[in-house]
Formats: structure tokens, C-alpha cells, sequence
């Protein structure tokens, strides 16, 4: 994006699959330059996920078994702030291009590395993927039914712990590089970074709020007012009512007035309250459901499909899958220029 915070930054990304591109998506989306080296005829053979991942790069072809195209790697790197790639550990040194190697050509290099495992470790050097990555961080065992654990697509280790550590890994290295002069390795690991993602739960399992039990704590479905309920045709919708506030209200539109002196924090009522919230919603279809709580804080909201997300109000309005010729999701986050209040301000004129 021209114009974008990051305009002037120059990365270099090497081809691969998952997190690497994605946190270099971001970093294009906000206006990086991005060339990724490619393997010569790859892009003939652009992936439907490339569509939108892999858009707006500089692509340039090289074979890297070619000492010419090696010695053309390093002209390009030498001129950048960044680079990325997400190649088992010791693949890049073979090829002569380690941060070792290219620390002479360019000092300032911060050389982000995106990996399962890490860079150390005994599984550094086996294969994986997101659902291995969670599965060792104790992420999956939280996630799914009382009786099995759920995969929740590969947004947790992939994008979550992977391409958003990435990008800010790499962002805060190329500051400290601005400052300093002395470039770093981002050591980018998705088990560190789902580890990181689950520090809310791990500071509540210390505390005695959360159990090691799936479906018996307050944000995994335990609770009957933090879960997903089918309504009268067999669609879903999503209750967040944490809040006593927000509670009142669920309760309110759903005429469950046997409620209303059940304490609401009380895990031994929690089925009947279970029940009784699911009887409410099954009185309803999901149209009626959402015409019920229109505008409202119940927190309450429709489940919907990829497609039906394309047609929801809040998604349109603000534009979040554009207008193309297919759904692409808007960068973000969003950016505008800070600008004085303009009127009082609440502050006492002297």
C-alpha cells in the first residue's frame, strides 16, 4: 500500500508456505516492498491461497543451487532491512546465505527466521504443522468438546503465534537496527508464540481459575453464558454475556424471568442456567434472534458462513471484504493521521 507507515521499508522473502508469507503480506499491506525469491517456473504455478497472500510482491526467479543466482541473493539482501524465510534450520546456511554469511554484506540485516519448533531444541529438525504446534503447547487440549479436542482451523500457531510474532519480531529488530546500526535474528518459533497467545489462561490456571478439564472453565464453553446455542431452524448463534450488565439483558430478551434470582456465578447452577438459556434460543429461529437483539448489548451474535459474512451489515460497512472480483479481506489494522480535537476539549480556559 503506497503511502502506507511502513513505506521505505525493503524485505526480502523466501518463497515458502503458511506464516512467512502472511506476516509479509501484512508487511506489503502497510506499505513494505517486498521481493520474494522464487524458484525458477513457480510462478506458473500460483496456489489459490496466493491470490491473496501473495500479492503485491516483487517476484524474482532464482535457482539457489546457482552460485550466480546465490551471489544475486546477496545483492538484493544487501540492499534491504529485512529478511524472512521459513526453511528448517541449517537449510539457509547450506545455501550460503546464514545471517553469518550475510552479516559483512549488510550489518544492519535483521533476518527473521519462521519455524514450527524454533531454531534449538529436539524437534527443531522434524517436520510439523499448526495442529502439532498447538498440540505441545497445551493450546489444542483447551480447545473442543468435553470428550475430544477440536482443531481450530490453523489460525492459532500458523497466523497467530507464527505471522503476527513474525511481523512484530521484525518490525521492533528493524527500530532497534535504525537506532543502533547492528542488525538481529529473529528466532520465530509457533510453539513459543501459542505459548504467548495462552498467557491470559496460564495467569488464570495459577490463580485457580482454569482447569485442565475442556468445556469446565469460563472461556471454553464451560459456562453457560460464554457458549454457542442452535436456535429454532438449526442455525447457531454465539452468547458473550460476561458481564452481569450484559447478562440482565440476555435474560431480558429471552423472557427467562426463572432466572432472575439465580446467581450467575454460581458453577453449581450453571446447568440449569445452561438449560434454560438453551430452551430460549430454541423458541427462536436465528433471524429472530438477531431482530431480537438488534442494537442491544446481550451479546449475542449470529454464527455466520464465509459466505454470509460477506452480506453482513458491520462487514459492509466498513468494507471489510472490498468490492473485487473476489472477497479479499481489508488490511489490517487501520491507519489515519492524528489530528487535534477540534472544539472544547473539556479542559479549563485560562
Amino acid at each position: 500500500m503506497a503511502g502506507g507507515p511502513l513505506e521505505g521499508l525493503k524485505v526480502v522473502e523466501f518463497e515458502g508456505l503458511g506464516p512467512g508469507p502472511f506476516a509479509c503480506m501484512m508487511l506489503c499491506n502497510h506499505g513494505a516492498e517486498v521481493t520474494r525469491i522464487r524458484r525458477p517456473g513457480s510462478g506458473a504455478r500460483v496456489s489459490r491461497t496466493d491470490l491473496i497472500v501473495g500479492q503485491n510482491r516483487n517476484n524474482v526467479e532464482l535457482d539457489l543451487k546457482d552460485p550466480a543466482a546465490i551471489a544475486k541473493c546477496i545483492e538484493i539482501i544487501a540492499a534491504s532491512d529485512a529478511l524472512i524465510e521459513g526453511f528448517r534450520p541449517g537449510v539457509m546456511e547450506r545455501l550460503g546465505l546464514g545471517p553469518g554469511d550475510l552479516a559483512a554484506h549488510n550489518p544492519r540485516l535483521v533476518y527473521g527466521r519462521m519455524t514450527g519448533w524454533g531454531q534449538s531444541g529436539p524437534l527443531a529438525n522434524t517436520a510439523g504443522h499448526d495442529i502439532n504446534y498447538i498440540a505441545i503447547s497445551g493450546a489444542l487440549g483447551a480447545i473442543g468438546s468435553a470428550e475430544r479436542p477440536y482443531p481450530p482451523l490453523n489460525l492459532v500457531a500458523d497466523f497467530g503465534g507464527g505471522a503476527l510474532y513474525l511481523a512484530f519480531g521484525v518490525l521492533a529488530a528493524v527500530m532497534r537496527a535504525r537506532e543502533t546500526g547492528v542488525g538481529a535474528v529473529v528466532d520465530c518459533a509457533m510453539v513459543d508464540g501459542v505459548a504467548s497467545l495462552m498467557s491470559m489462561m496460564w495467569g488464570m490456571r495459577s490463580a485457580g481459575m482454569w482447569g485442565d478439564t475442556r468445556r469446565a472453565n469460563l472461556l471454553d464453553g464451560g459456562c453457560p453464558f460464554y457458549d454457542t446455542y442452535s436456535c429454532a431452524d438449526g442455525q447457531w448463534v454465539a452468547v458473550g454475556a460476561l458481564e452481569p450488565q450484559f447478562y440482565a439483558i440476555l435474560l431480558e430478551k429471552l423472557q427467562l424471568t426463572e432466572l432472575a434470582d439465580v446467581a450467575q456465578y454460581d458453577e453449581k447452577m450453571w446447568p440449569r442456567i445452561r438449560e434454560a438459556i438453551a430452551g430460549g434460543f430454541a423458541r427462536h429461529t436465528r433471524a429472530e434472534i438477531c431482530a431480537l437483539f438488534e442494537g442491544s448489548d446481550g451479546c449475542v451474535s449470529p454464527i455466520l458462513t464465509m459466505g454470509e459474512a460477506l452480506d453482513h451489515p458491520h462487514m459492509k460497512a466498513r468494507g471489510i471484504f472490498g468490492e473485487g472480483s473476489m472477497p479479499v479481506p481489508a488490511p489490517a489494522p487501520r491507519f489515519a493521521p492524528l489530528k487535534p480535537a477540534t472544539g472544547k476539549t473539556g479542559a479549563k480556559e485560562s
